[in-house]
């Protein structure tokens, strides 16, 4: 990865390059070993007026003759350009992948990044004047309603993810708040105040895939990695607080991988809002529908937890460049299933993830498990 931020001064191609040199120094490949190339990547012609990243990347590289190409599927571009390279090597077209996810969100001012990220809305939502924010304003207020949650646990979810980034060198703040300071933030969409929302970011993230045995046996195996669309419009949805496409995508993984939640030791979980974070983990079986909020009201969410959520700081405080989000979930898990982190980053003893990456308020998901090689 780079290190996430709300400005970098690279260019995005630098910042892509960047990764996929390390992510190909990790795994201690070159680059003439890849078959194919999957760059994941939202709006890189909105906000920075770029096109060809697949092509750029690989010419960056000094690679020739490889399969490359950009994916696009709004804030779960990256997660899909994984879905798309671990597809390739698991079908057997190519023996090693690189997949590689970006966003330079920086480059657009707030009134532009907010007028891009809205357009991803359905086109009669957008035309209402409804954004991201407000529907999670709306189905935080629904979930306390119907719940026995209160403000406060729902502020405890923000203090959590900044708490688990502060020692994440990779993550955009690094900085503890308090319940107190989340209900004091500006208000976005109420309940939800400024501290219950991800920044935009600017970052890269990258990873390989490949087929086979482990020649060092510290590699981490791709169990299931399954995507599913749900109701584009969100007004559409017999129930706002159902998001099918995390409960599907989830329900496919566990299938592929034949295991369920009940054995999933650390999750990354898409928190672009707090509360984004108990629905999806409720639609995943990570908690019970409605329950959510006590897992984090006693502590079983938090980093010693019996369950860590977001252990690298989440969309929250890690941040979220757009394309880059879904393989930094992927990484984060990577490096815990494989014992990579000091101890006070580290979840002891886990040997199975679960990471989802979201696109829009749930148009589509896909949920990655991931194990620790025995």
């Amino acid at each position: 990865m780079t290190a996430f931020a709300g400005a970098d001064e690279r260019p995005l191609p630098e910042l892509l390059l960047v990764a996929a040199e390390r992510a190909l120094d990790d795994a201690d490949r070159e680059p003439g070993g890849v078959d194919s190339v999957h760059v994941g990547n939202m709006a890189a012609e909105a906000f920075n007026g770029r096109s060809g990243l697949a092509n750029a990347l690989v010419g960056g590289l000094g690679m020739t003759g490889v399969a490359a190409r950009r994916i696009e599927n709004t804030s779960a571009s990256g997660a899909s350009a994984f879905e798309d390279a671990v597809a390739a090597v698991a079908s057997g077209r190519h023996e090693r992948a690189l997949a590689v996810g970006g966003e330079k969100m920086s480059a657009a001012d707030t009134a532009t990044a907010t007028e891009i990220i809205s357009r991803i809305t359905h086109d009669r939502e957008y035309e209402q004047g409804i954004t991201l924010p407000s529907f999670g304003g709306l189905a935080a207020a629904a979930y306390l309603r119907e719940t026995d949650a209160d403000r406060r646990d729902l502020a405890r979810v923000a203090v959590k993810n900044h708490g688990n980034a502060v020692s994440n060198e990779y993550a955009q703040f690094g900085k503890r708040i308090d319940v107190e300071d989340v209900l004091a933030s500006p208000p976005v969409a109420e309940p939800l105040r400024l501290y219950d929302c991800c920044p935009t970011s600017d970052g890269a993230a990258a990873v390989v895939i490949e087929a086979g045995p482990s020649a060092t046996g510290d590699a981490v195996t791709v169990a299931a990695c399954e995507s599913a669309t749900g109701t584009h419009a969100v007004a559409d949805r017999a129930d706002p607080l159902d998001i099918e496409s995390v409960r599907t995508a989830g329900e496919r993984a566990y299938d592929a991988a034949g295991f369920g939640a009940d054995v999933i030791d650390l999750a990354c979980i898409h928190d672009a809002f707090t509360i984004l974070e108990w629905l999806e983990m409720e639609e995943l079986g990570l908690a019970p529908t409605g329950r959510a909020w006590e897992l984090t009201r006693d502590g079983r969410t938090d980093l010693d937890g019996d369950l860590p959520v977001n252990p690298g700081g989440g969309l929250k405080a890690r941040g979220h460049p757009l394309g880059a989000t879904g393989i930094s979930q992927v990484i984060e898990l990577v490096w815990q299933l494989r014992g990579d982190l000091p101890d006070e980053r580290a979840v002891d003893g886990a040997s199975r993830g679960l990471a989802v990456n979201v696109a829009g308020f749930g148009n589509n998901a896909v949920c990655t498990l991931l194990e620790a090689d025995a």
